[in-house]
């Protein structure tokens, strides 16, 4: 007597078990459609003749890139094309800006006068230097961290120029910052209060390490290197990758 084991077709993005037969591929293998309306993906096949369609390798290629994983890598450690591996990360549009886990701990109606924790509203801002194609064309990554945490707060992607410190202040005002530690650049001398702001190395300690976490971590941060990144997009996409994961605690 043969026995038939049926196994239940799984959607690769919710996990729904809601799954019904959606005609056939190209290549005549069965498509499937997932009738959850809160799912985002509209079909998929269970197995893909190339590999750099399935779910699973576009989540390794994700994993790999905030681990320190060039493009040439990622794509011959997964047998996808580069191109295949440029695009997945383009398509990255979700990323944010600043930790929305610490924002949402704010009630609405809080002041700064009522914020009276200080690990909540001190914070190091500071700058630092990385580059694209070469040298001379110089991307700068601007971010807060909570001075006692030495977490994220918020970063901006931009030139050394004033106007990227004033998004970041923008970003970081919902957060009732009552305290800046920064260096003596002149950016954060001409729009801080000085009431607010306090010079010195001393109280930079922690961002200045987690510049070094960042550019051990991510190979286009590393001052002496051969892998830099030719493009700003993805130069900005794998920064804000490797932040809104290891950061801001997002799933992405």
């Amino acid at each position: 007597m043969n026995l038939m084991i049926l196994e239940p077709v799984v959607c690769p993005s919710c996990q729904s078990l809601d799954i019904v037969r959606h005609r056939f591929s190209g290549e005549g293998k069965p498509r499937y459609k997932c009738r959850n309306s809160e799912c985002q993906r509209c079909t998929f096949i269970l197995n893909y003749t190339y590999q750099g369609c399935s779910l699973a390798v576009k989540q390794k290629l994700r994993d790999m890139a905030v681990n320190g994983s060039e493009i040439r890598d990622t794509s011959r450690f997964l047998k996808i094309s580069p191109s295949t591996v440029i695009k997945e990360l383009k398509k990255e549009s979700e990323l944010v800006f600043i930790n929305e886990k610490k924002l949402a701990a704010i009630e609405p109606n809080q002041t700064i006068v009522r914020l009276c924790q200080w690990e909540d509203v001190e914070a190091e801002a500071d700058e630092m230097w990385s580059f694209v194609k070469s040298k001379a064309e110089q991307r700068w990554l601007w971010h807060a961290i909570n001075h006692v945490s030495g977490r994220i707060l918020a970063y901006v992607l931009a030139e050394r120029k004033d106007e990227a410190f004033l998004k970041l202040k923008e970003l970081l005002e919902p957060l009732g910052i009552t305290r800046f530690y920064t260096d003596d650049w002149g950016s954060y001398q001409r729009h801080i209060e000085p009431a607010l702001h306090v010079v010195g190395k001393r109280n930079t300690q922690k961002i200045e390490r987690k510049h070094l976490t960042l550019r051990t971590r991510i190979k286009r941060l590393a001052r002496k290197t051969i892998c830099f990144s030719k493009s700003v997009i993805l130069h900005d996409i794998v920064i804000g990758l490797f932040t809104n994961r290891f950061e801001f605690g997002r799933v992405i």
